[in-house]
C-alpha cells in the first residue's frame, strides 16, 4: 500500500466551519484522527481555508471520505456551503523532524 495525500481547497472557507466540521468527522470531537489517517494540517489561504491529510493508504482515504466525511460536508449546520476543490497525489516523500513542546 503507498501513502496518500489529499489537499482540500474551500474557497471563502472559515476556521468557524472548518472546526464545526472537525467535530463530527474526527473521533472524540475532533480531538482524534480518523482510523487511517497519519497527518492532519489546516489552515488560512489567500482565499479561504486549506485542508491536506496523509492517509496510510488510498482505501483508508477513500473508506474515510465516502462513509464520514462527504455524508458529514452534506448536513452540518455552518459548515461549508460546498464540497471542497480537491487534489490527491501518492505521498513520495514523508518527513518529519521530531518537536519538542
Amino acid at each position: 500500500m503507498t501513502t496518500f495525500g489529499v489537499v482540500h481547497r474551500f474557497p471563502g472557507g472559515t476556521r468557524e466551519q472548518y472546526e464545526n466540521v472537525r467535530k463530527v468527522v474526527h473521533p472524540d470531537g475532533g480531538q482524534a484522527l480518523p482510523e487511517g489517517q497519519m497527518l492532519h494540517l489546516a489552515g488560512q489561504s489567500q482565499d479561504g481555508w486549506l485542508v491536506m491529510a496523509v492517509h496510510d493508504s488510498r482505501e483508508s482515504w477513500e473508506r474515510h471520505r465516502d462513509e464520514t466525511l462527504l455524508p458529514a460536508l452534506a448536513s452540518i449546520d455552518n459548515g461549508y456551503p460546498s464540497p471542497p476543490e480537491e487534489m490527491t497525489f501518492d505521498v513520495q516523500v514523508f518527513q518529519t523532524r521530531e518537536r519538542k513542546a
